[in-house]
Formats: structure tokens, sequence, C-alpha cells
């Protein structure tokens, strides 16, 4: 066990343990239990929103599973990874101040309960919560992955011991905090890996004798690792062209980066975490992938991809440095985890449970429900991550995917376009989950080459506008929305 790279993660630990009790103040004593909870009463500032946006999107998937990757492939995976970059800016700028508005208006506090009100419909709600349930399972256990992954490679201990000691500190901290430890946790995370990866990267290329020297490794042993198109040459143009809708424009639907869009102060704030967000986010990824390709040659053979970041981390620097570095991945981590751990809680709590099953469940009872589901969910995922995969960026894909097939058009449509309605949200969630599915598991050919998720998005849309003009008369205008 090396325990002076231990012991600087273990104070970052208690540092974070530290935020969530103190967010855990505002909980006891708010009067609105769920809005705190679950949204952290919507007063997120502009640096606290764009730190929490970056944390939660940069996850063990871009931490552990990216570099790994990138490892694996060269660089081009690390060109695939920044199309990333303008991630927030985009959702913050086609979710933004109208979708802030409408969800105050409606007293919204998931995106579900955006989407009960916009469409009036059990339906939507049901399949809404479905998708989220199914695919953040998937997500989730990625994180639990990764964490474990990381923790047994700094320990050397059992990956079964390292998963249950990731679990428990998480859960602990969330259960207690709720939304506000989120994001108060994350603005600590965001900011640790913003400079854990620089340190990072620098010492890499001192390792490897420079970046010329670096690559001349990299094209030595395989010349395909330094072009666009990845050592196997996999990544063709139409592929990582096509990923940016997976990684950009379709993660304005993804739950739990929308959730964001609805919980900052003012419209300050919002401009403010534009800016931020989109630098952030550019360099922390150029960062991790560029340091998992310039690992291969310094750490060569490899075989769990996973692995790659805290095995270069205690190689190119002194075990105390690589423990605070390794503060970043385990940063992101955590922060994803914590964050869909609340998102699929308020769905199961607020957007099932108190929607129809006790509409009139007291504010003790939705406490006391919400803290055990969370935990109750923290158990699952846990029992999920016993046999992980090499490596989990897949995981983590699969339900970006999954959650941008279903929501993606009743989120942007249901804000933009008036004639839009719950006829047109069922079929868009029904076709882009089910042809989603198919093309992932290559039931369901992909044209030219593309990402699975681009024909279900396609797909979907189609099946919004066609099934909402087919069905308009069918519609009262009292229904629809004034907004």
């Amino acid at each position: 066990m090396n325990l002076e790279a231990l012991i600087p993660l273990i104070i970052f630990l208690i540092i974070i343990f530290a935020a969530g009790m103190y967010a855990g103040k505002y909980v006891k004593s708010s009067q609105s239990f769920m809005q705190e909870y679950f949204l952290g009463n919507r007063s997120l500032g502009g640096f606290i929103l764009a730190m929490t946006m970056t944390a939660t999107y940069g996850s063990a998937s871009s931490f552990i599973g990216g570099p790994g990757t990138a490892y694996t492939q060269g660089l081009g995976w690390v060109l695939l990874a920044m199309t990333q970059v303008a991630t927030g800016y985009f959702v913050l700028m086609v979710l933004g101040k109208k979708f802030a508005i409408v969800t105050r208006k409606y007293n919204a506090i998931t995106m579900v309960d955006f989407l009960k009100e916009r469409y009036k419909s059990t339906s939507v709600v049901v399949l809404s919560a479905i998708s989220i349930i199914v695919f953040l399972f998937s997500a989730m256990a990625a994180q639990w992955i990764g964490g474990a992954r990381l923790i047994e490679s700094l320990t050397g201990i059992s990956y079964t011991t390292a998963l249950f000691i990731f679990a428990l500190s998480v859960l602990i901290y969330v259960t207690v905090g709720g939304f506000r430890a989120v994001a108060l946790t994350d603005a600590i995370q965001g900011s640790v890996m913003f400079v854990g990866t620089l340190i990072l990267l620098i010492a890499t290329i001192i390792a490897g004798g420079g970046i010329s020297n670096i690559i001349a490794d990299l094209s030595a042993e395989n010349p395909n690792l330094i072009t666009p198109y990845g050592a196997d040459g996999t990544l063709t143009p139409a592929f990582v062209s096509s990923f940016w809708i997976l990684v950009g424009v379709g993660v304005v639907a993804l739950p739990q980066i929308a959730v964001r869009a609805m919980s900052y102060k003012n419209a300050k704030s919002m401009h403010r975490a534009l800016i931020i967000g989109t630098i952030v986010v550019g360099f922390i990824m150029l960062n991790m992938h560029l340091i998992g390709v310039f690992a291969r040659p310094i750490l060569p053979g490899i075989d769990v991809g996973d692995k790659v970041m805290p095995l270069i981390a205690l190689e190119v620097m002194p075990p105390w440095l690589a423990g605070i570095v390794l503060a970043a991945p385990m940063a992101a981590i955590m922060s994803t985890v914590d964050s869909l751990l609340i998102l699929v809680s308020s769905t199961i709590i607020k957007d099932v449970y108190i929607n129809y099953v006790r509409p009139d469940a007291s504010h003790q009872r939705i406490k006391k429900l919400s803290i055990s589901i969370t935990a109750i969910l923290g158990v699952i995922v846990f029992i999920l991550a016993l046999d992980p995969p090499d490596l989990i960026i897949w995981l983590n894909l699969f339900a970006f995917g999954g959650l941008e097939a279903a929501f993606i058009w009743p989120v942007v449509l249901g804000l933009y376009w008036r004639n839009g309605n719950k006829y047109g949200a069922i079929a868009s969630m029904i076709v882009g989950v089910g042809l989603y599915i198919l093309s992932d598991f290559d039931i369901f050919p992909q044209p030219f080459g593309m990402h699975a998720v681009v024909l279900p998005i396609v797909a979907s849309f189609v099946a919004y506008v066609v099934v909402s003009m087919a069905t308009k008369s069918m519609i009262p205008d009292e229904l629809k929305p004034t907004y």
C-alpha cells in the first residue's frame, strides 16, 4: 500500500465530507425540502454553475476511461474527445434563460417535472422515469467502477474492497447534503481537476523526454497512433464527426446536465458560467486525453485501460504529488456519481411517488424516503459494479446515447415549438430509445459508419414532428403552452 500517495487523497475526502456536512445545514433549515435537496433552492452563482456542469460532465469516462481509450487508439481519440469543448456553452445557449423561466413558472424541480407540465401526460412521465432509471444505472455503474479502479491502483487492495470504500464515501455526503452538497463539492472538485490535469500532463511530457520524443516513439510503434484514424483505423471521419452529436448536440437532453440549467440564480450567473465552463471543459479534456496517449511509450503493455491514469501518475511523480493529482479523477468520478444519485432519487420520489402514489405525502415522509432511496440506489449500483468491464467509457457512452435519444426532442421542441404535443413526445421517445438499443447492439445497421446515436436522434425528430402534426387537432388550445 502506497501511504504517501494515499494520505493526500484521504485529506481530499475529508474536505469533501466537510462540504457535504455544511450543505446539510441548508437541508435541515429549508422551508422547502424538495427545492433545496434536489435543486439547491435555485441559487447557484456563475462559478459554481460552471464548475458543477463541468465536474458532472467530466466523469469517470473522461478521467479514467477516456485516457484509457486514448492510450489504446492514439491521437485520433484526442481529436474525437475535443468535440466536447462547446458542451457547456451549447447546453446553456439552447436551454439557458427560457428553460429556467419556464421551469420556474411550472415550479419544476426535475426535468420530468417540466415534461409533465408541458405535455400533461402520464405516459410521458412514466416513459421518462423508466429511461432515466435504466440508462443512469449504467452511467452510475461506470462511475462506481472508475472510483474503485483508482483506489485499487493507488493502494493495492482488492477491487471489491476498493469499490466498498468508494461507495460508502459518496453515499454519506450525498444522502446528508443533497443537491447543494453536490454543487459545493463540484466546485472544489472542478478546481482540483483543472490544476491536477495540468501538473500530470507536464510530468508525463518530462518523463517521456519531451513531446517530439514521445511522438517519435508512438510513430515507431504504430504510425496510426499519430493519425486522426486511431491505432486500428476505426476512427473514420464519419464516426468522429457524428460523435459530436453524442457528446455535443445531444448533451442538452441529459437530465443530469439539463437540471443545472434550471438551478442558477440569475442571468448574470448564466452568462459567467458560459465562459468559465467552456474554457474549463476544453482545458481539462485536452489535458486528460493527451496524458493517455503520452503514457503509452512510458508504460507500454497496460492491459486494463482504466488503470492508465493512476499508473502513469505514480510512475512520473513522487507518491505524495501523485496522491494530490489523482484527487482530480477522484473528484470527477465523485461529482458525477453524486449528481446521478440525486437525479435518479428525485425521479423516483418526485416524478413517480409524489405524482402518482402519494400526492399528499407529508414533508417528513418525503424527507425520510428521499434519503432512504438515495442510499438504496447506491447499494444497487454497488452490486452492479462488482463485475466490471475493462473500459468503463463504453458503459458511460451507452447511457449518454440512450438518454439523448429519449429526451432531446421532447425537451428542445417542447420548449420552442408550441404545436408539439404528448403524442409526438411519446412517439419520439419510443422510436429514439428503441432504435438506439437496436443500433448499439448491431441489430440495426449504422449508415456510413456513423455513431449509433445519430440515426435514432434523426428518426425521433421525424417521429415527434410528424405525429405532433397528425394529432394537432386532438389537443385543445388551452392545453398548448403560452410561453
